[in-house]
């Protein structure tokens, strides 16, 4: 018999754990349905007759208006439609649960001059402009091969000129976070010479903590600059040949939050199952940052009532308001999501999918909230403004200065970014099949429960802390995306 999973008892669908063909029973808490018609592996089956204009209840919640569902019927984009408005009343409800304490631990890793923690000593090359990426590349390229240093790199992007006002200032913020990140042990910032992004603007806006291990150059003004910049980074590989790694603890990590490629059973074990970690983290003093503003849209009051403080519950529900604004202003329906990729893995409405996605944050309070390219300010749960796209998303994480990333999937991905990105899958074939790509297999929680399976996730980060290359690492995937929203000249 098939089997159907109830993540609530109030629910009005269960998820298939297989494809179930039409006539056969799928067995729910004991009880049997009888699939009326084919149902994919994943998706939702109707356990009462749903009528039209109806809500249809996940996880406790609505996840959309139902068109017409009967009993055993398969629900979904063709008897399901969302319900998300453009605009929402929000209201500050407090409900704030206290995260136990949680016994802190060592690690290795490198402590920097302002006191934050790097996990790795990497040297990062930036381009203030998208046209010295190919210098910046060959500056990467000849410092390895001339210092012996391998973990030197250039990171490509295609803005820093052509942009005005806060497209501009968000660019340069994002750039000036990922170069100011805790796991550089060095940065060279190359710049062209006459872009809007200049030279010296942005090295007002880095801040670094440590100016012996900054350095910078403009290319019109050299006569070989792959020479002179490659002696500049080596001169940095040798600083950091130097450091060494100390004993440092958990609340010294910031971890970024992330998803992509969902499926159904990504709000079924890893999203639940990083959520479970992050409030371990957070009990142990350290912070988590969780993101995709538009994949909160129909979940949202759940992070509304958990923040900490009215003033950060208007800056939140700012935010959101914000980014639903940012849809329609472009004509674009706010529930205007999920891929296709989500749909085929059977999520149906954004609503769904952003239950599914907060589960991220666990429980603990909203500590924080922080616009695109800004940087964590405290510890605990900081919500952060940055779109869903994974690229995006990563790079924002980054910038704002966590040091790993959390990235759970369902559908699989290579993606990496410029800290290590480990990668979480939501169901075992995913995970057998990409082991290249998969660093942790969430589907443990069916054996050992959300919480053993949160304490292996601990172990596997603790190991990555200690230097240990997640997948993406080993397989070269290092990239960067930055929100462009302005004119291009």
């Amino acid at each position: 018999m098939m089997k159907g999973l109830l993540l609530h008892s109030g629910d009005d669908v269960a998820v298939v754990t297989a494809n179930a063909a039409c006539g056969e029973i799928v067995e729910v808490n004991g009880k049997g349905y009888i699939a009326r018609g084919d149902i994919p592996a994943l998706h939702k089956i109707a356990l009462r007759d749903i009528p039209p204009g109806a809500k249809v209840i996940k996880y406790g919640y609505p996840i959309g208006i139902s068109l017409g569902i009967r009993c055993g019927e398969h629900v979904h984009v063709h008897n399901l439609r969302s319900a998300l408005q453009e605009e929402d009343a929000y209201r500050y409800c407090p409900a704030l649960s206290p995260v136990p304490s949680y016994p802190d631990r060592t690690f290795a890793a490198y402590r920097r001059l302002d006191g934050r923690v790097g996990i790795r000593n990497q040297i990062l090359i930036v381009p203030t402009v998208g046209c010295v990426n190919g210098v910046c590349e060959e500056i990467a390229r000849v410092a390895r091969e001339q210092s012996g240093y391998t973990e030197i790199y250039a990171m490509p992007h295609p803005y820093g000129c052509s942009q005005l006002h806060d497209d501009l200032r968000a660019t340069r913020e994002i750039l000036a976070g990922l170069a100011s990140n805790p796991n550089n042990g060095g940065v060279l910032v190359v710049s062209l010479g006459c872009e809007n992004n200049t030279l010296d603007e942005f090295l007002q806006c880095l801040g670094l903590a440590d100016p012996l291990r900054l350095r910078s150059l403009r290319t019109q003004d050299e006569g070989d600059e792959v020479a002179k910049g490659a002696a500049f980074a080596c001169e940095l590989a040798e600083i950091c040949r130097a450091d060494t790694r100390s004993d440092c603890r958990l609340s010294d990590l910031t971890v970024g939050l992330k998803c992509g490629g969902s499926d159904a059973f990504s709000g079924i074990t890893a999203n639940p199952v990083v959520g479970a970690l992050a409030d371990l983290l957070v009990g142990a003093g350290g912070g988590a940052v969780m993101t995709e503003i538009p994949e909160m849209f129909g979940a949202e009051q759940q992070l509304l009532d958990r923040c900490v403080s009215e003033e950060k519950f208007r800056a939140l529900a700012q935010v959101i308001q914000d980014f639903k604004h940012y849809f329609v202003s472009h004509g674009e329906s706010v529930g205007e999501n999920p891929s296709p990729g989500n749909r085929e893995g059977g999520i149906t409405t954004l609503e769904e999918k952003s239950l599914g996605c907060v589960l991220k944050g666990g429980h603990s309070a909203v500590t924080d909230v922080i616009r695109y390219g800004g940087r964590v300010r405290t510890a605990g749960l900081t919500v952060l403004e940055a779109p869903g796209n994974d690229g995006t998303a990563l790079t924002a994480l980054a910038a704002a200065g966590a040091q790993l990333v959390l990235f759970t999937t369902g559908r699989g991905t290579p993606l990496g970014g410029i800290v290590p990105t480990l990668k979480i899958s939501s169901n075992h074939a995913l995970a057998a099949a990409k082991s290249r790509w998969i660093d942790f297999d969430a589907t443990r929680a069916f054996g050992c429960g959300i919480a053993g399976a949160a304490e292996e996730l601990m172990q596997a980060i603790v190991r990555t802390a200690n230097g240990e290359r997640v997948a993406a690492e080993r397989n070269r995937c290092r990239e960067i995306a930055i929100w462009k929203r302005g004119v291009t000249l």
